[in-house]
């Protein structure tokens, strides 16, 4: 079964390791084994965190993107409803689903654009796009190529703004830098095997100094310290 999926990951935090901004959204088509992405497509969002539910629908777009390019069998959304089909999700349906009451009502302001969405994907390419979340690995890895990406494009911030930024990982899971390659690879057991990456076709890794931190507000979360080279 190919896979595409989406999500976005990372965030710019503030000198009391509060989020301020999610970095970057990717889509990725995802093949057997399911432990890294085989085509991707990315972008910087540096959108408020505060509106960051109003990223499903950009993720979802970036998914319509992917399979305009790609052939995959069905499409996972990192909205963890059930592995319901967006386009058979009705509000009725939806204040029935086990989620928080914040919740359904961010996913209520935004069904109208995602069940659009659906449904051209349905009527051009005959595949379901589901509400799956983070119980598909495909969206793990998607959330680690996401947060990959968000590395690349907060080395770009900070190199060409000359301020250093402090960038919030995904959960449970470790940077490494590798010639122009970003890995994040999964810490959770089950997922050893698992990573996102990105590729610096830019140069801008080489323009900035990269240090690992804990994050010491969230259990499980890492930081990098990005500060611009003299």
């Amino acid at each position: 079964m190919r896979v595409i999926a989406a999500d976005s990951a990372a965030a710019i935090l503030d000198s009391q390791f509060e989020p301020k901004q999610l970095v970057a959204s990717v889509s990725v088509l995802v093949n057997p084994p399911y432990r890294e992405p085989s085509f991707r497509l990315s972008e910087p969002i540096f959108r408020e965190v505060d509106s960051g539910f109003e990223v499903i629908v950009h993720e979802a777009e970036l998914c319509r993107s992917l399979l305009d390019k790609m052939p995959a069998d069905v499409i996972h959304l990192d909205v963890t409803l059930g592995a319901v089909s967006i386009e058979e999700l009705s509000p009725f349906e939806l204040s029935s689903l086990r989620a928080s009451r914040t919740g359904r009502q961010n996913i209520l302001k935004i069904l109208p654009r995602l069940r659009k969405i659906a449904g051209e994907v349905t009527r051009l390419y005959n595949i379901d796009m589901l509400a799956i979340g983070k119980e598909s690995v495909p969206v793990r890895i998607a959330e680690l190529t996401a947060g990959s990406e968000a590395i690349l494009y907060a080395c770009k911030k900070a190199a060409e703004e000359k301020e250093p930024v402090l960038l919030g990982l995904p959960s449970l899971c470790q940077p490494r830098v590798i010639g122009d390659y970003v890995f994040l690879h999964s810490l959770i057991a089950a997922e050893h095997d698992i990573r996102g990456f990105a590729v610096d076709g830019e140069g801008f890794l080489k323009k900035v100094k990269l240090s690992e931190t804990l994050n010491p507000c969230a259990r499980g979360f890492r930081a990098l310290n990005i500060e611009p080279l003299t």
